[in-house]
């Protein structure tokens, strides 16, 4: 029988093998990073589009409600703004501003909070830091390790992976295609939809290739899906779709109810909404301006241009003009609940399926 007290849980002091995603931009509040943490698990503050203020803010609140680590996930990307063919795209998004009743848009520069936001994290003596679209820099590693700060990258290829365990990370998330979000994806030169490799194709290469635990990632529901990474080689599972339906989220009604309708055929891989493949499910808004042959702005310019009408639909309480984050495992994510009993649910399966 395998044990659920894995490397991943000695390495972050935590009680399950079980991360909660970071989902930037609403869902991963403080209060679902402190009941994930509260529950055993390591919960996360998906701070990437977080002023430093509220970073500030959120960071207290967790520790006024916990004392377990916990971990604050921050963007890596070097991408810079590029603006050049925003008339154009502009004028692909006017009818859903008319639609949402948005005065015209006055545009400004993509905020970029992510070297604040590291050094918020030493300063605050966060636990563990883990990052999207790529790695700490040698500087910050040597401050992280120096600080006692434990470190997460997420990776979609095993080059990716290696890359990683080479910068001194402690882990490694393996997110395979079926993950809900943005791709993790370090450049996507060679990649442009970002890596495509499944969960579980990608998992045991990865666990072949480094020596550093792996998290699986992708599709991650239940105890069977967490049977079958630590099967496969993982020391944990990272789980984000799943937690959009929990109590303590952040995840607009609307949103949640889209999940609750919709099923493994309903997610596409798009860049429609932030300018990076990200896995949503598809609605009116992906449909018309995909079919309107409108090419995303990069990222993070095309993230910048669209908010409006994003924060408008979600006012509105409007779905098909909102983005929709979430993986392929739809079907099994049907039930609003605490964070605490999704944990124990999930770690109540996976021992009886590894108890046989």
């Amino acid at each position: 029988m395998l044990s659920l007290q894995t490397e991943v849980c000695h390495i972050f002091g935590i009680e399950f093998p079980i991360i909660q995603a970071g989902m930037a931009g609403g869902p991963a509040t403080s209060e679902l990073a402190a009941a994930v943490s509260n529950a055993g698990g390591l919960g996360t503050l998906g701070a990437a589009y977080l002023e430093p203020e509220a970073m500030r803010k959120a960071i207290d609140d967790i520790k006024a409600t916990t004392r377990k680590p916990f971990a604050v996930n921050i963007f890596t990307s070097k991408d810079k703004d590029d603006f050049s063919r925003i008339e154009e795209v502009q004028q692909g998004l006017a009818a859903f501003r008319k639609e949402l009743d948005i005065e015209k848009p006055v545009i400004s520069n993509s905020a970029d909070w992510s070297r604040q936001q590291f050094e918020i994290c030493l300063e605050m003596g966060v636990p563990v830091i883990s990052t999207a679209f790529g790695l700490l820099d040698e500087e910050q590693m040597k401050a992280a390790k120096s600080a006692g700060i434990k470190t997460i990258a997420m990776a979609t290829t095993v080059e990716e992976a290696a890359m990683a365990e080479q910068s001194g990370v402690d882990a490694v998330v393996a997110q395979g295609s079926e993950a809900g979000g943005h791709r993790g994806t370090f450049s996507l030169k060679d990649h442009p939809d970002g890596a495509q490799i499944g969960t579980m194709s990608l998992v045991p290469q990865i666990v072949d290739a480094v020596r550093i635990p792996v998290i699986a990632a992708g599709g991650i529901t239940d105890g069977r899906g967490l049977a079958a990474a630590l099967t496969l080689g993982a020391a944990a599972v990272q789980i984000g779709t799943r937690f959009l339906l929990a109590e303590e989220a952040g995840t607009h009604p609307a949103y949640q109810q889209k999940i609750l309708d919709s099923t493994e055929e309903h997610t596409i891989v798009t860049k429609s909404f932030s300018g990076r493949p990200a896995r949503a499910i598809k609605n009116r808004f992906i449909k018309e301006f995909e079919e309107a042959g409108t090419k995303a702005l990069p990222f993070p310019s095309h993230n910048t241009v669209t908010r409006d009408i994003r924060n408008a639909a979600a006012k509105q309480g409007n779905s098909e003009l909102m983005s929709l984050w979430a993986g392929q495992s739809l079907r099994l994510v049907n039930k609003k609940m605490p964070a605490a009993r999704m944990i124990r649910e999930i770690i109540g399966e996976a021992n009886g399926i590894l108890r046989d």
